[in-house]
């Protein structure tokens, strides 16, 4: 088996607010699912991007730590789960299902 990553992108300005009871019983219901598949390996939803802080490395070696996510971009990770499948479809049809629970983009990506 291999480990997937399942990541759920959302826009940096995402309002919480918007996600309704209906969106939350979907993902503890695709949560529920994947613990009863045995895939479920770990789950994790994340702050906002403002409460990430960036470490970098410098041309000179020091490093530099900044506030905010490492990359400016329109869309941010805001919660993931590391799943084991038997192979990338099966990691694919977890995708689906979390990109309609969550209502929002999702990535899948095979670790090392």
């Amino acid at each position: 088996m291999t480990r997937y990553l399942v990541a759920i992108y959302r826009p940096d300005d995402y309002d919480p607010s918007v996600e309704d009871e209906a969106m939350s019983r979907e993902i503890d219901a695709l949560n529920d699912e994947m613990k009863a598949a045995g895939v479920r390996t770990f789950v994790g939803g994340l702050r906002p991007p403002g409460s990430a802080r960036s470490l970098r490395v410098q041309p000179d070696g020091k490093l530099r730590i900044t506030d905010g996510p490492y990359l400016e971009t329109k869309e941010l990770v805001g919660g993931f789960w590391v799943l084991e499948a038997a192979d990338l479809d099966e990691a694919l049809a977890w995708g689906r299902k979390a990109a309609v629970a969550c209502r929002a983009s999702v990535e899948v990506r095979p670790f090392h």
